[in-house]
């Protein structure tokens, strides 16, 4: 895959899904026996091209996901190397015992790639919303989970996940026009976080669309004498307890993430942290464990004060407390 600066703008534009599917067209070239399987999402998930160049490795199962991943699971079995796909709250509540069975018992090696995540289908409310897939999937021993940060980080994971010899789940948030975090190439792994600012004060620990966000909060808190170390925690499960570590010397922890507080990135890292003596507090920061009335991804990220201000406003009075 060639990263580049115009097409690290052009994934920007097109958003993590539409990005999936050129970076699935892209590894289709090298992996000879790569299958991907789909629930009637080709242009949902941007592999209309992918489907046309290579109907060889393109299977869709229609809306019947739980067979998906049936499907899937045999043909892991005969060494294809399977990427599974459609809207998150399908990918993964819907066939929660396939997965459990298949990828966690039996140790199918499948790539699970969860679509519009968190907010980003807040129009359709929240049977369509998903909040839930990480607390569920880290339940389920042996899967990696992985959150990018924004469309190259997209590109990197899939890559990654494809290649390695563990069940995974990659959860895509944000929607087209997602803002860009990473602007150049860079190293990416599995399990490793990857420190974007350094400071003496808090440490702030985001996944997903929450990267960019965190980021921008900890300028209006460097503007307001608050030091911020962010760190994006790409991958959940295994959490780097490296860096968990690292942040103990911080005030405070604060974890932001476009899922529940509970199960999630959050919770990760609290269960980590509970083991350690003299931790700081932490900070959780997420979708307060409820269901809202639908609206845009806009309006909801704002209701669920998952932006900048937002994120300041929590953080300071947490520091005063």
């Amino acid at each position: 895959m060639i990263i580049n600066d115009r097409n690290i703008k052009i994934w920007s534009t097109i958003g993590a899904r539409a990005t999936l599917g050129i970076a699935a067209l892209d590894l289709a070239k090298d992996i000879d026996n790569l299958m991907v399987l789909t629930c009637d999402v080709s242009t949902s998930a941007g592999l209309d091209r992918f489907r046309k160049t290579y109907p060889e490795k393109y299977l869709d199962l229609g809306i019947a996901e739980q067979n998906m991943i049936g499907v899937a699971a045999g043909l892991a079995s005969e060494n294809f190397n399977v990427i599974t796909t459609t809207f998150a709250p399908f990918q993964t509540m819907r066939c929660c015992e396939q997965i459990k069975v298949n990828l966690g018992y039996m140790r199918q090696k499948i790539c699970m790639v969860g679509i519009a995540s968190g907010l980003a289908l807040g129009t359709l409310g929240f049977t369509h919303c998903c909040i839930e897939d990480v607390g569920i999937l880290r339940s389920i021993p042996g899967i990696t989970i992985i959150s990018p940060a924004d469309s190259l980080e997209t590109v990197k994971a899939l890559e990654k996940a494809v290649k390695s010899d563990n069940p995974s789940y990659i959860r895509l948030t944000g929607t087209s026009n997602n803002p860009i975090v990473y602007k150049e190439d860079y190293n990416f792994e599995i399990g490793k976080s990857i420190t974007l600012k350094e400071g003496k004060d808090i440490t702030i620990f985001s996944s997903g669309s929450m990267v960019y966000q965190s980021l921008e909060a900890a300028k209006i808190l460097g503007s307001k004498n608050i030091s911020s170390t962010v760190v994006n925690m790409h991958t959940i499960k295994p959490i780097d307890k490296i860096a968990i570590d690292k942040a103990c010397n911080s005030k405070l922890i604060v974890s932001i993430e476009e899922h529940n507080i509970i199960g999630g990135l959050g919770s990760a890292i609290a269960e980590y942290k509970s083991g350690l003596k003299n931790s700081p507090e932490q900070l959780f920061i997420g979708i307060k464990d409820t269901y809202s009335k639908g609206g845009s991804y806009k309006f909801l990220q704002e209701k669920h004060r998952l932006t900048p201000e937002k994120i300041v406003e929590d953080i300071f009075k947490k520091l005063k407390t």
